[in-house]
């Protein structure tokens, strides 16, 4: 069984999925590969000085993406003054990394489709999950606004490509989220030898998304370690802003507070010196940007 006890260092839990993938559980999940589009949008991303026309030759190679770019520079969010109507008015309307971060959400939703209705609104909360992310990091010191995007964007992404990989596995879930006297992957682990955290991890690691990116899927629901000083502090900070973005969500969407914010949302806030006032002024700042997704 492969559970979330023991790795903490990142290097230790991307040698752990390895071995988990040469001889364990992991060999019968299926992972799509990474589409072609979005590792050259990573390795463009990836440099000192980004290629501008290297990102619009990308988004030009898909005109659903670029038209979904210009939708998106349009949107209340950002749509101020004439309606854009070209890729580069809405290139620059966004900025070059809200461009990438709307072709990462494109191209990773047609790679990873979901179509169970247990995931039904899988996307959109995930895309609303990163934009808290990106959202939070440009007031928290020493934050990567690009990597919080991508680890709100992926951290649950283990549900849907467990969902296609194993037989049951919806039931697993329907299962998991009535349980009460144990945990969600615990539901998981006991039916199927793993869980979404590191499947998770194991796509993250796979497409070559950020070490720490992919730790802190790894992690995401060993909330209980917060703090500790095993685990890199990197990676507890992206596990904090994930719980505090899943709150900012649930506030936006009318929805009580969930199990994981009422025990661990103090220790997340400490980690990340935020205060309730904080919380409070963030939840209005964002309302409009999450309307508009």
């Amino acid at each position: 069984m492969i559970t979330a006890i023991e790795p903490t260092r990142v290097d230790d839990i991307l040698r752990e999925l390895d071995q988990a993938r040469k001889s364990g559980p992991l060999q019968q999940i299926v992972i799509p590969p990474c589409p072609e589009l979005l590792s050259r949008l990573q390795h463009t991303m990836a440099q000192a000085e980004p290629d501008l026309n290297e990102v619009a030759r990308i988004a030009t190679s898909d005109v659903a993406m670029s038209a979904t770019l210009i939708r998106s520079a349009n949107s209340p969010a950002y749509g101020v003054g004439q309606p854009v109507q070209t890729l580069g008015q809405a290139m620059n309307r966004l900025g070059l990394a809200q461009t990438a971060a709307v072709m990462t959400a494109f191209l990773a939703r047609g790679a990873l489709r979901v179509n169970s209705p247990q995931l039904k609104r899988f996307w959109e909360r995930a895309s609303k999950r990163a934009q808290a992310m990106a959202f939070m990091a440009e007031r928290l010191p020493g934050v990567s606004a690009d990597v919080a995007y991508t680890y709100g964007l992926f951290c649950h992404v283990g549900l849907p490509v467990m969902a296609q990989s194993l037989r049951g596995y919806l039931g697993t879930m329907v299962e998991a989220s009535a349980r009460i006297d144990r945990s969600y992957v615990a539901t998981e682990n006991a039916n199927h030898r793993t869980d979404h955290a590191v499947v998770g991890a194991l796509v993250a690691r796979l497409w070559r998304l950020a070490p720490q990116v992919t730790a802190a899927i790894r992690l995401h629901h060993d909330l209980d370690a917060l703090g500790e000083r095993g685990v890199d502090p990197d990676v507890h900070t992206l596990i904090a802003m994930g719980l505090l973005a899943e709150h900012l969500m649930r506030r936006h969407e009318g929805l009580d507070e969930d199990v994981d914010w009422s025990r661990h949302g103090e220790s997340a806030m400490a980690w990340l010196h935020v205060s309730g006032g904080d919380l409070g002024t963030w939840s209005e700042e964002l309302r409009e940007s999450l309307d508009a997704l």
